[in-house]
């Protein structure tokens, strides 16, 4: 092996472990791309080795940053981001808690599945795992508990509808996996739909299924309104502004009529005058919501400006030319070689966040998809219809993995917010179902690449 590989092998270990001393992760990849470039300097010196590693071409990544921020696809960040705290201080989501539960209170099993059908509109609203499961479970887990919900089904169903976040359009991970791969952003979202709205269907599905089976884990509630049309009519008043939204920023890019980062503002605003139209807009929440998506907005930029450099020595040192060698020297086939890089994927996306994984991991994986010579049908109008699909099957592997024990992301979130008498040995057990759900879903997805194709192809042909 070249000393160049051994440094690249060395680099990722190195990497892995300080991320367990708890140091903020975009230091941690800044400090090992400046470490490494000392090592691959001196080993240019000391070992005759031709990585052209100095701290000279660390300045490249000066030239890689402003381009970064001159990006106006990025923009979207901060607005879509915005866009979800405001909805989550909006008090939309109490309203279809309370009105959808009437609607579905006579089917057993109703007040779970008006949590899932609740997280699917605040995934296609908010795009944040985090917000998305912490309202959930602050809003439902009380209710479901004190309805005779057994725990494991309760918490279950809220860390997988939260989790539906990263996936469903507007995902701000889509938009930065778009970013990376040079692939439409929209493209992406419209290729994320079915995915999105096969594991919300199995999730209902599956508690369907167990409020039949087993009647005493989703009990009916006695304190539920008649079912007239006043309830109807409350669902619809409820449902209405936030489909609106959805309608209007997805809509609006689906058609062509403008681009992400102009969709993202229109949702930003949209999302204020949701808030205002509950009486919930104040200056007070305008400034904590602005604080928020600044932080949050830090955080990620923090990250991209480390991974910029850890990309950048990784590249040099050959790693990409290592990592798809290695792949495509699997005896697997091209499905066996993809099997491989999502069970990679999964398992990262126990130490890492989607972040570090779409700016580091998924351009060094795209080379290798484009050399397996899958023939998916891109209906002559998609871009990269390979890469279109195999971003589609990463987004879905990395929500199954912040579902899965013992250190999936949801879990924890979820257990923040959790009554005292829900253990996390009690919410282990309650995503176990919904994991095979989405596995389910992965393999359809895999099986049937059109799931991800065909809505990007007819919505542009």
């Amino acid at each position: 092996m070249e000393v160049e590989h051994i440094l690249v092998i060395a680099m990722f270990l190195t990497f892995i472990g300080l991320l367990f001393t708890g140091f903020p992760i975009a230091f941690v990849l800044g400090g090992v791309a400046m470490l490494y470039s000392l090592v691959g300097y001196l080993a240019d010196i000391y070992l005759d080795t031709a990585t052209g590693l100095d701290f000279n071409m660390i300045g490249m990544v000066v030239n890689r940053i402003y381009k970064l921020m001159s990006n106006w696809v990025l923009v979207a960040i901060p607005m879509f981001v915005f866009m979800g705290l405001m909805l989550d201080h909006s008090g939309i989501a109490e309203r279809m808690m309370k009105n959808m539960q009437d609607l579905f209170g006579k089917v057993r099993g109703g007040l779970a599945i008006t949590v899932a059908l609740i997280g699917i509109i605040l995934a296609a609203s908010t795009g944040i795992i985090g917000a998305s499961v912490v309202l959930l479970g602050v809003l439902s887990l009380p209710a479901m508990l004190r309805q005779g919900y057994s725990k494991t089904l309760a918490l279950g169903t809220v860390a997988a509808s939260g989790t539906l976040g990263i996936l469903i359009p507007p995902s701000i991970m889509l938009v930065i996996m778009a970013d990376q791969l040079s692939l439409s952003v929209g493209d992406l979202f419209m290729g994320a739909v079915f995915p999105g709205v096969i594991l919300g269907a199995l999730y209902i599905a599956y508690i369907l299924i167990t409020g039949l089976v087993k009647p005493q884990s989703a009990p009916l509630s006695p304190e539920l309104r008649p079912l007239n049309m006043k309830v109807f009519i409350d669902v619809l008043k409820t449902i209405i502004p936030p489909a609106g939204l959805i309608l209007l920023v997805l809509g609006s890019i689906f058609a062509g009529m403008t681009t992400p980062t102009e969709a993202s503002g229109v949702g930003a605003l949209g999302a204020m005058l949701l808030a205002a139209y509950n009486k919930r807009l104040s200056f007070k929440v305008i400034k904590q919501v602005t604080i928020d998506t600044f932080k949050t907005t830090g955080y990620i930029f923090g990250i991209f400006v480390g991974a910029t450099c850890f990309a950048l020595v990784l590249r040099l040192l050959g790693g990409d030319e290592l990592i798809e060698n290695a792949l495509t020297g699997l005896p697997l086939g091209p499905y066996g070689i993809v099997a491989v890089i999502l069970a990679v994927v999964f398992l990262l996306g126990f130490f890492l966040d989607w972040i570090e994984i779409s700016l580091i991991i998924l351009p060094l994986l795209a080379p290798v998809i484009k050399s397996l010579g899958f023939e998916i049908d891109g209906y002559g109008v998609v871009d990269n219809p390979e890469l279109v699909w195999f971003t589609i099957l990463v987004a879905v592997t990395l929500q199954t993995s912040f579902l899965t024990p013992p250190v999936g992301f949801a879990i924890f979130f979820l257990q923040g917010v959790a009554p005292k008498e829900c253990t996390l040995m009690d919410t282990y057990k309650g995503v176990i179902p919904f994991v095979i759900l989405q596995v389910t879903g992965l393999a359809l997805v895999t099986l049937w690449p059109q799931l991800a194709v065909w809505l990007p192809a007819i919505a542009y042909d």
